[in-house]
């Protein structure tokens, strides 16, 4: 056994290492403590069109009617809102906390061109519903020689 080195695996150690590598991945997706930026949570959605119009319906639980912001553009829909913390004074002690709060953003890319003007929106049970008319253009035209 001349010249062979002997290696000691430390299984503690290693499970330190494990640790130390699993702590520092979860910092960087889920932040904590009051320095820490908060992040955006993005809704879940459903996008369908009919033969006149582009429908999205967006989850939004917790959110006030007046804390969402739409903005629509030819080729694109922005939903932002913000699900504020309602601050009261409690004597029991918090056991655990997983409800988010904070702003709520999501784009979400149209599949046809439509008229910005003429978009609708109902907020109703935690479910935003959008309504765009979408622009018609003419699939096929015939031209005549000139």
């Amino acid at each position: 056994m001349e010249g062979r080195k002997m290696v000691v695996w430390r299984p503690f150690e290693e499970l330190e290492r494990i640790k130390r590598d699993f702590d520092r991945i979860l910092e960087e997706f889920l932040p904590v403590g009051r320095e820490a930026q908060p992040q955006a949570l993005v809704p879940p959605v459903e996008v369908y069109e009919t033969d006149k119009e582009v429908v999205i319906k967006a989850d939004l639980p917790g959110v006030k009617k007046e804390d969402i912001e739409i903005t629509v553009k030819e080729n694109m829909v922005a939903i932002r809102a913000e699900r504020k913390e309602e601050k009261e004074e409690k004597t029991e002690n918090v056991y655990k906390t997983e409800r988010f709060y904070g702003v709520i953003e999501r784009v979400i890319p149209l599949p046809v061109e439509v008229d910005p003007e003429g978009a609708k929106a109902e907020y109703k049970d935690g479910v935003l519903e959008i309504r765009i008319p979408k622009v018609h253009v003419e699939k096929e035209k015939k031209i005549k020689l000139a």
